[in-house]
Protein backbone atom coordinates (compact mmCIF):
# COMPACT_ATOMS: atom_id res chain seq x y z
CA UNK A 1 0.00 0.00 0.00
CA UNK A 2 1.60 3.36 -1.45
CA UNK A 3 0.87 6.77 0.45
CA UNK A 4 1.15 9.67 -1.70
CA UNK A 5 1.10 13.44 -0.66
CA UNK A 6 -0.33 16.52 -2.26
CA UNK A 7 1.09 19.32 -3.98
CA UNK A 8 1.92 23.03 -3.17
CA UNK A 9 -1.43 23.93 -4.41
CA UNK A 10 -2.53 22.97 -1.47
CA UNK A 11 0.25 23.16 1.19
CA UNK A 12 -1.96 23.52 4.57
CA UNK A 13 -3.43 20.28 3.44
CA UNK A 14 -2.24 16.79 3.76
CA UNK A 15 -3.39 14.94 1.19
CA UNK A 16 -3.40 11.07 1.18
CA UNK A 17 -4.17 9.11 -1.71
CA UNK A 18 -3.84 4.98 -0.94
CA UNK A 19 -2.87 3.82 -4.17
CA UNK A 20 -3.01 -0.46 -3.40
CA UNK A 21 0.05 -0.80 -6.14
CA UNK A 22 2.90 0.81 -7.37
CA UNK A 23 3.34 -0.14 -10.83
CA UNK A 24 7.55 -0.07 -10.44
CA UNK A 25 10.02 -2.74 -10.11
CA UNK A 26 11.10 -5.34 -12.87
CA UNK A 27 10.22 -8.51 -13.71
CA UNK A 28 11.45 -11.31 -16.13
CA UNK A 29 9.63 -14.62 -17.50
CA UNK A 30 9.94 -17.47 -16.05
CA UNK A 31 9.05 -21.04 -17.42
CA UNK A 32 7.33 -22.43 -20.17
CA UNK A 33 4.01 -23.32 -18.75
CA UNK A 34 1.61 -21.38 -16.52
CA UNK A 35 0.10 -22.12 -13.22
CA UNK A 36 -3.48 -23.01 -12.83
CA UNK A 37 -5.09 -21.31 -15.72
CA UNK A 38 -5.73 -17.78 -16.50
CA UNK A 39 -2.06 -17.22 -19.07
CA UNK A 40 0.76 -19.28 -19.40
CA UNK A 41 3.93 -17.66 -18.53
CA UNK A 42 5.26 -18.50 -21.94
CA UNK A 43 2.80 -15.82 -22.97
CA UNK A 44 4.84 -12.99 -21.60
CA UNK A 45 3.55 -13.46 -17.74
CA UNK A 46 6.07 -12.07 -14.99
CA UNK A 47 5.68 -14.35 -11.92
CA UNK A 48 4.66 -12.05 -9.73
CA UNK A 49 4.66 -12.58 -5.64
CA UNK A 50 5.94 -8.69 -4.62
CA UNK A 51 5.30 -5.52 -6.40
CA UNK A 52 8.58 -4.95 -7.24
CA UNK A 53 8.39 -8.29 -9.32
CA UNK A 54 6.36 -6.20 -11.61
CA UNK A 55 7.46 -4.68 -14.62
CA UNK A 56 6.95 -1.19 -16.13
CA UNK A 57 3.71 -0.95 -18.45
CA UNK A 58 3.89 0.43 -21.65
CA UNK A 59 1.40 3.62 -20.89
CA UNK A 60 3.82 4.09 -18.13
CA UNK A 61 6.33 5.95 -20.45
CA UNK A 62 4.04 8.21 -21.49
CA UNK A 63 3.29 9.70 -17.77
CA UNK A 64 5.09 12.24 -15.67
CA UNK A 65 7.04 10.15 -12.99
CA UNK A 66 7.16 10.98 -9.25
CA UNK A 67 10.89 12.74 -9.94
CA UNK A 68 9.40 14.57 -12.68
CA UNK A 69 6.22 15.77 -10.81
CA UNK A 70 8.79 17.12 -7.92
CA UNK A 71 11.28 18.98 -10.52
CA UNK A 72 8.40 20.24 -12.31
CA UNK A 73 7.02 21.95 -9.05
CA UNK A 74 10.79 23.14 -7.73
CA UNK A 75 10.91 24.99 -11.45
CA UNK A 76 7.44 26.28 -10.98
CA UNK A 77 8.45 27.44 -7.27
CA UNK A 78 11.50 29.16 -8.78
CA UNK A 79 9.56 31.04 -11.61
CA UNK A 80 6.68 32.28 -8.99
CA UNK A 81 9.96 33.35 -6.47
CA UNK A 82 10.98 35.37 -9.55
CA UNK A 83 7.46 37.04 -10.26
CA UNK A 84 7.03 37.96 -6.60
CA UNK A 85 10.39 39.59 -6.58
CA UNK A 86 9.27 41.53 -9.64
CA UNK A 87 6.40 42.90 -7.51
CA UNK A 88 8.78 44.17 -4.33
CA UNK A 89 9.01 41.21 -2.13
CA UNK A 90 13.01 40.93 -2.81
CA UNK A 91 13.40 38.48 0.59
CA UNK A 92 10.64 36.05 -0.82
CA UNK A 93 12.19 32.46 -0.63
CA UNK A 94 12.20 29.60 -2.52
CA UNK A 95 10.73 27.34 -0.56
CA UNK A 96 7.27 29.18 1.58
CA UNK A 97 4.16 27.85 3.22
CA UNK A 98 0.81 29.55 3.75
CA UNK A 99 -0.44 28.24 6.64
CA UNK A 100 1.25 25.97 9.64
CA UNK A 101 0.53 22.57 9.36
CA UNK A 102 -0.29 21.09 12.75
CA UNK A 103 -2.29 17.55 14.03
CA UNK A 104 -5.33 20.18 15.50
CA UNK A 105 -5.80 22.46 12.39
CA UNK A 106 -4.91 19.54 9.78
CA UNK A 107 -7.33 19.28 6.16
CA UNK A 108 -7.49 15.82 5.38
CA UNK A 109 -8.83 14.20 2.17
CA UNK A 110 -8.69 10.56 1.43
CA UNK A 111 -9.09 8.74 -1.94
CA UNK A 112 -9.10 5.16 -2.14
CA UNK A 113 -7.41 4.04 -5.25
CA UNK A 114 -6.99 0.06 -6.25
CA UNK A 115 -5.80 -1.71 -8.90
CA UNK A 116 -8.15 -5.08 -9.54
CA UNK A 117 -5.06 -6.97 -8.27
CA UNK A 118 -5.35 -4.90 -4.86
CA UNK A 119 -2.11 -5.58 -2.87
CA UNK A 120 1.00 -7.56 -2.30
CA UNK A 121 2.19 -6.71 1.02
CA UNK A 122 1.56 -9.38 2.88
CA UNK A 123 3.43 -7.85 5.83
CA UNK A 124 1.00 -5.14 5.89
CA UNK A 125 -1.99 -7.24 5.36
CA UNK A 126 -1.04 -9.40 9.05
CA UNK A 127 -0.60 -5.84 10.83
CA UNK A 128 -3.58 -3.91 9.20
CA UNK A 129 -5.57 -5.92 7.22
CA UNK A 130 -6.76 -3.59 4.75
CA UNK A 131 -6.14 -0.39 6.43
CA UNK A 132 -3.67 2.66 6.19
CA UNK A 133 -0.27 2.97 7.69
CA UNK A 134 -1.82 5.07 10.97
CA UNK A 135 1.68 6.67 11.43
CA UNK A 136 2.47 7.78 7.79
CA UNK A 137 0.23 11.00 8.17
CA UNK A 138 2.60 12.16 11.32
CA UNK A 139 5.77 11.26 9.31
CA UNK A 140 4.44 13.48 6.29
CA UNK A 141 3.76 16.57 8.38
CA UNK A 142 6.72 16.17 10.31
CA UNK A 143 8.95 16.30 7.18
CA UNK A 144 7.09 19.08 6.06
CA UNK A 145 5.63 21.57 8.62
CA UNK A 146 8.88 23.25 9.36
CA UNK A 147 9.96 23.47 5.70
CA UNK A 148 10.11 27.21 4.24
CA UNK A 149 8.95 30.86 5.47
CA UNK A 150 5.16 31.52 6.23
CA UNK A 151 4.29 34.12 4.18
CA UNK A 152 3.48 37.41 5.13
CA UNK A 153 -0.57 38.57 4.65
CA UNK A 154 1.00 41.20 1.85
CA UNK A 155 2.65 38.30 0.28
CA UNK A 156 -0.18 36.65 0.43
CA UNK A 157 -2.20 38.65 -1.78
CA UNK A 158 0.64 39.01 -4.75
CA UNK A 159 1.21 35.01 -4.34
CA UNK A 160 -2.38 34.24 -5.22
CA UNK A 161 -3.68 37.37 -6.42
CA UNK A 162 -6.41 37.83 -3.94
CA UNK A 163 -7.57 41.57 -2.92
CA UNK A 164 -4.19 42.32 -3.71
CA UNK A 165 -4.47 46.19 -4.16
CA UNK A 166 -1.62 46.15 -7.29
CA UNK A 167 -1.69 44.30 -10.65
CA UNK A 168 -0.79 40.90 -10.62
CA UNK A 169 -1.28 37.35 -13.14
CA UNK A 170 -4.42 35.89 -12.69
CA UNK A 171 -4.43 34.29 -10.14
CA UNK A 172 -1.53 35.19 -8.39
CA UNK A 173 2.48 34.27 -8.85
CA UNK A 174 1.97 30.89 -7.93
CA UNK A 175 -0.61 30.64 -10.87
CA UNK A 176 2.11 32.08 -12.86
CA UNK A 177 5.01 29.98 -11.80
CA UNK A 178 2.86 27.07 -12.84
CA UNK A 179 1.79 28.21 -16.29
CA UNK A 180 5.28 29.27 -17.37
CA UNK A 181 6.87 25.79 -16.66
CA UNK A 182 4.06 24.53 -19.27
CA UNK A 183 3.92 27.73 -21.33
CA UNK A 184 5.87 25.59 -24.22
CA UNK A 185 3.61 22.64 -24.32
CA UNK A 186 0.84 22.27 -27.39
CA UNK A 187 -1.95 21.04 -26.05
CA UNK A 188 -1.97 20.66 -22.11
CA UNK A 189 -5.42 19.04 -22.10
CA UNK A 190 -4.13 16.41 -24.16
CA UNK A 191 -1.14 16.10 -22.23
CA UNK A 192 -3.10 15.99 -18.34
CA UNK A 193 -5.61 13.91 -19.59
CA UNK A 194 -5.44 11.88 -22.86
CA UNK A 195 -3.21 8.70 -21.04
CA UNK A 196 -5.66 8.93 -17.85
CA UNK A 197 -8.72 8.54 -20.12
CA UNK A 198 -6.95 5.47 -22.39
CA UNK A 199 -5.88 4.15 -19.52
CA UNK A 200 -9.15 4.00 -17.17
CA UNK A 201 -10.64 2.41 -19.86
CA UNK A 202 -8.05 -0.12 -20.99
CA UNK A 203 -8.68 -1.33 -17.36
CA UNK A 204 -12.24 -1.73 -17.79
CA UNK A 205 -11.24 -4.16 -20.75
CA UNK A 206 -8.92 -5.75 -18.49
CA UNK A 207 -11.54 -6.91 -16.66
CA UNK A 208 -13.82 -8.21 -18.82
CA UNK A 209 -11.23 -10.40 -20.47
CA UNK A 210 -11.88 -13.68 -20.42
CA UNK A 211 -8.26 -14.71 -19.28
CA UNK A 212 -8.40 -12.75 -16.25
CA UNK A 213 -12.07 -13.75 -15.65
CA UNK A 214 -10.56 -16.89 -15.43
CA UNK A 215 -7.78 -15.30 -13.17
CA UNK A 216 -9.95 -13.91 -10.82
CA UNK A 217 -12.66 -17.05 -10.37
CA UNK A 218 -9.19 -19.11 -9.74
CA UNK A 219 -8.07 -16.59 -7.47
CA UNK A 220 -12.16 -16.33 -5.33
CA UNK A 221 -12.18 -19.92 -5.44
CA UNK A 222 -8.63 -19.95 -2.94
CA UNK A 223 -10.42 -17.78 -0.69
CA UNK A 224 -13.47 -19.46 -0.54
CA UNK A 225 -11.46 -22.42 0.05
CA UNK A 226 -9.92 -20.68 3.07
CA UNK A 227 -12.72 -20.20 4.51
CA UNK A 228 -13.80 -16.98 3.83
CA UNK A 229 -16.33 -14.84 1.59
CA UNK A 230 -15.85 -15.61 -2.07
CA UNK A 231 -15.63 -12.15 -3.47
CA UNK A 232 -15.62 -11.35 -7.29
CA UNK A 233 -12.29 -9.52 -7.22
CA UNK A 234 -9.36 -8.49 -5.23
CA UNK A 235 -10.79 -5.03 -5.31
CA UNK A 236 -13.69 -5.83 -4.01
CA UNK A 237 -12.65 -7.68 -0.71
CA UNK A 238 -10.83 -4.47 -0.19
CA UNK A 239 -13.88 -2.36 -0.42
CA UNK A 240 -15.75 -4.46 1.92
CA UNK A 241 -18.04 -2.43 3.67
CA UNK A 242 -17.71 -4.71 6.68
CA UNK A 243 -13.79 -3.25 7.19
CA UNK A 244 -15.71 -0.31 8.63
CA UNK A 245 -13.67 2.19 6.64
CA UNK A 246 -13.54 5.58 8.23
CA UNK A 247 -13.19 9.34 6.82
CA UNK A 248 -9.55 8.90 7.08
CA UNK A 249 -9.18 5.81 5.66
CA UNK A 250 -8.74 3.13 7.77
CA UNK A 251 -10.26 0.07 8.74
CA UNK A 252 -11.25 -1.60 12.26
CA UNK A 253 -8.71 -3.87 11.27
CA UNK A 254 -10.64 -6.90 13.38
CA UNK A 255 -8.92 -10.63 13.06
CA UNK A 256 -11.47 -10.97 10.51
CA UNK A 257 -10.20 -8.76 8.25
CA UNK A 258 -6.38 -9.55 8.64
CA UNK A 259 -7.17 -13.29 8.19
CA UNK A 260 -9.02 -12.35 4.80
CA UNK A 261 -6.17 -9.85 3.76
CA UNK A 262 -3.78 -12.35 4.33
CA UNK A 263 -5.75 -15.28 2.46
CA UNK A 264 -6.16 -12.89 -0.08
CA UNK A 265 -2.41 -12.36 -0.83
CA UNK A 266 -1.36 -15.79 -0.45
CA UNK A 267 -4.22 -16.85 -3.15
CA UNK A 268 -2.69 -14.41 -5.66
CA UNK A 269 0.80 -15.62 -5.22
CA UNK A 270 -0.08 -19.21 -5.08
CA UNK A 271 -1.99 -18.03 -8.76
CA UNK A 272 -0.19 -15.43 -10.09
CA UNK A 273 -3.16 -13.27 -10.15
CA UNK A 274 -0.85 -9.96 -10.11
CA UNK A 275 1.21 -11.63 -13.18
CA UNK A 276 -1.75 -12.58 -15.03
CA UNK A 277 -3.17 -8.91 -14.95
CA UNK A 278 0.22 -7.53 -15.91
CA UNK A 279 0.16 -9.67 -18.92
CA UNK A 280 -3.19 -8.87 -20.20
CA UNK A 281 -2.91 -5.04 -19.63
CA UNK A 282 0.62 -4.48 -21.12
CA UNK A 283 -1.05 -6.43 -24.44
CA UNK A 284 -3.57 -4.02 -24.40
CA UNK A 285 -1.78 -0.99 -23.76
CA UNK A 286 0.83 -1.77 -26.60
CA UNK A 287 -2.31 -2.74 -29.27
CA UNK A 288 -4.02 1.08 -27.99
CA UNK A 289 -0.56 2.66 -28.53
CA UNK A 290 -0.05 1.61 -31.82
CA UNK A 291 -3.52 2.17 -33.07
CA UNK A 292 -3.47 5.79 -31.44
CA UNK A 293 0.61 6.50 -32.08
CA UNK A 294 0.12 10.00 -33.02
CA UNK A 295 -1.86 10.97 -29.95
CA UNK A 296 0.27 9.22 -27.81
CA UNK A 297 3.47 11.40 -29.53
CA UNK A 298 2.20 14.41 -28.97
CA UNK A 299 1.93 13.43 -25.14
CA UNK A 300 5.61 12.06 -25.13
CA UNK A 301 6.55 15.58 -27.17
CA UNK A 302 4.17 17.92 -24.66
CA UNK A 303 6.62 15.82 -21.52
CA UNK A 304 10.01 16.61 -23.08
CA UNK A 305 8.91 20.18 -23.82
CA UNK A 306 8.31 20.24 -19.95
CA UNK A 307 11.70 18.74 -18.98
CA UNK A 308 13.23 21.08 -21.11
CA UNK A 309 12.08 23.54 -19.56
CA UNK A 310 12.60 22.41 -16.26
CA UNK A 311 16.00 21.27 -17.00
CA UNK A 312 16.74 24.99 -17.95
CA UNK A 313 15.63 25.75 -14.58
CA UNK A 314 17.04 23.64 -12.52
CA UNK A 315 19.82 21.55 -14.92
CA UNK A 316 21.05 18.43 -14.05
CA UNK A 317 19.27 15.58 -15.92
CA UNK A 318 15.34 15.13 -16.74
Amino acid sequence: MELKWGTRRARWAAVVVVAVAALVGCGSEQGESGRDGGVPRGSGVPEVDDEKDLPELPLDRYEFSTRDSEREQQAADRFTQRCMKSHGFLDFPRQWREHDITMSNRLIAVAISTTLYGSLDLDGARRRGYGVERDALEKYEKEHAGKGRLVTPDEYEVLRGEGAGRKVPEGGCAQAGARRVRADVKDETLLMRYVAGRRTALDKAVAKDPRMRRALDEWADCVADKGFKRYASPEAAFRDKAWGRGQEGDTKRTRRERDTAVADIECKREHNTAGVWWAVAAEGQRRDISRHRSAYEAVRADQERVRATVRGVLGGGA
